[in-house]
């Protein structure tokens, strides 16, 4: 059974438990709901919690533990001699996972039984040929070991499926029976439901905590087995990134940070003063209706792609600089991809992050410190620079970061704007690269993550992450120094 249909059937038995528990809490008090502990709905709402709660959570387990274990079981059953030299387990596990899915795409649109997909020799046919003709493309054929490794994985896939199949809708009916009993006009169904409401909203506060310190260990752990195969020193204090596959690769991630920086830096020098001047006229001097217009048109510019973004500094605004800096005399600019090109674009979709929140903030000054001030004999302008906007810093620098923030973690603008020459170069002409560019070239195409220069990338990105965290901190403390003068 599919596991879409294992949702509706839950979701159907949580209909049938509300409206069932609902009237038998009803029936015991004599159907006067004065007589209740609790509102009618509480007692409806814990047996649909019983029946479907613990079976949801039954079953998102199962979903996430189920291949591991699969995967583990299949791996440790396939023949040593059967991985070719170059190749390594993980890759050929891969390829049974592919191969797996692909006889149950053709068992599903007919081109195979299920019979013959559980059956069916390499020696026999050309599996890779049937497989194609449904639309499964595999890279290269499929050998006796794999295809045997692969029928074993559906195999003990389709039994874990109807494992958990039974279990979970087992559980969900426990639950339902479970639920039904309790319902007498004296339980305590308001209390059970409010603090199961209340560990949902724990739940759901804890998945982005819980998610960060995934990323964490993710990048922690990687970064460490990079380390085990390159020089830490080397890494860091390197001024040469030259990877290669083939080995004598140079990872220096200085020319990295310098041109992610350098960009950075450029596209924050023109989106805070541009988006903080657009916040303040459109707070304090811009009339309602020229605020209702404004307002939502520079916000259209957070809703475009980055990747037109890229197309925009590739087509336009690059051929723009080289006719200007790179004519004859001048000289300075020699190809349209440059840290002018990309940081320029950059700072143009950043203003609306910055507007847009200083704008917000500004609005949410206290309107009695305005009158204060204007009343002790400040003209408008003073009250803005010496009232309005310290009081609103806190807030302007959380908006910054969240710019600057951004602007390091943006690629596609880089990669068609900026180049992908790793060098360290003031001149703001010059075409260079940062660390996502990098990570994404690094993990492009088949990474064998045995080697250092897939591992590269998990070390860079860790990189960043302590650079952001740096930026939250120092924000942190500005913050806190400036709130304490209006609180």
């Amino acid at each position: 059974m599919p596991v879409s249909w294992i949702m509706i059937i839950l979701f159907a038995l949580a209909v049938l438990g509300y409206v069932l528990g609902r009237r038998r809490a009803l029936a015991s008090a004599g159907g006067d709901m004065r007589n209740l502990h609790s509102l009618p709905s509480y007692y409806g709402s814990h047996v649909a919690l019983f029946a479907v709660a613990p079976a949801v959570a039954l079953l998102a387990i199962w979903l996430v533990v189920q291949p591991m274990v699969i995967s583990s079981s299949v791996a440790r059953s396939f023949p040593d001699g059967a991985i070719s030299e170059g190749s390594s387990l993980s890759l050929v596990m891969s390829d049974v996972k592919r191969v797996a899915d692909g006889l149950n795409v053709a068992v599903e649109r007919g081109a195979l039984s299920a019979e013959e997909a559980g059956s069916v020799s390499a020696g026999a046919t050309n599996i890779r040929e049937r497989l194609g003709s449904v639309g499964v493309a595999l890279g290269s054929d499929v050998d006796s070991s794999v295809l045997d490794a692969a029928q074993k994985y559906r195999a003990y896939a389709s039994t874990g499926h109807l494992i958990m199949t039974l279990a979970v809708l087992g559980l969900a009916l426990t639950g339902f029976i479970y639920g039904m009993a309790q319902m007498r006009a004296e339980f305590r169904a308001r209390n059970i439901v409010e603090h199961a409401v209340k560990a949902l909203l724990v739940f759901a506060a804890s998945i982005a905590v819980l998610t960060t310190v995934g990323i964490i260990f993710s990048l922690i752990f990687n970064t460490i087995e990079f380390f085990k195969l390159y020089p830490a020193r080397d890494f860091f204090f390197g001024l040469t990134w030259a990877p290669s596959f083939g080995g004598g690769s140079e990872l220096g991630m200085l020319p990295l940070l310098w041109g992610t920086l350098y960009i950075s830096l450029i596209a924050l020098a023109v989106a805070v003063p541009i988006g903080l001047f657009a916040a303040i006229y459109l707070s304090e001097y811009a009339s309602p209706k020229m605020r209702a217009i404004a307002k939502p048109l520079l916000e259209v510019l957070a809703g475009i792609p980055t990747i037109v973004y890229g197309l925009f500094a590739l087509l336009t605004v690059g051929p723009l600089l080289v006719s200007i800096f790179g004519r004859e005399g001048l000289n300075w600019m020699q190809a349209g991809t440059a840290v002018m090109t990309a940081g320029l674009v950059m700072g143009v979709m950043l203003i609306p992050f910055v507007s847009s929140l200083s704008d917000d903030i500004i609005n949410a000054v206290p309107q009695t410190m305005r009158d204060g001030s204007l009343g002790l004999g400040a003209t408008h302008s003073e009250t803005v620079r010496q009232v309005v906007l310290p009081a609103a810093l806190p807030g302007i620098v959380g908006a910054i970061l969240l710019a600057a923030s951004r602007a390091i973690g943006e690629t596609m603008i880089v990669v068609l704007g900026a180049g992908a020459a790793a060098r360290l170069s003031l001149n703001p002409f010059d075409a260079m690269t940062t660390v996502t560019a990098k990570i994404v070239s690094q993990l492009t195409g088949d990474a064998d993550f045995a080697s250092p220069e897939a591992l590269v990338a998990f070390a860079l990105g860790m990189t960043l992450f302590v650079i952001t965290l740096g930026l939250n901190i120092i924000a942190l403390f500005i913050v806190r120094k400036y709130r304490e003068q209006y609180e």
